[in-house]
């Protein structure tokens, strides 16, 4: 089973993949497998464009280095 992004205006398969599951360049021959022809849409996709993600493909764990006022 897979769960599904939806494309926003401007997107890019990539931008996509990292902002909803912080994946990066290694990820997107998997999505695209999943996804066939959507490469032909061109490098923007269509608003709204339904990608398919693999279950197996979590959102990574986002941490943000933590910063001290007095470094």
């Amino acid at each position: 089973m897979a769960d599904v992004l939806t494309a926003k205006q401007g997107d890019t398969l990539d931008e996509l993949i990292w902002r909803e599951r912080g994946l990066g360049a290694a990820d997107i021959g998997r999505v695209l497998d999943l996804n066939r022809g959507i490469a032909d849409a061109g490098a923007v996709l269509p608003l709204g464009a339904q990608i398919a993600m693999p279950t197996s493909m979590a959102p990574a764990a986002r941490t943000l280095p933590l910063i001290q006022l007095w470094d």
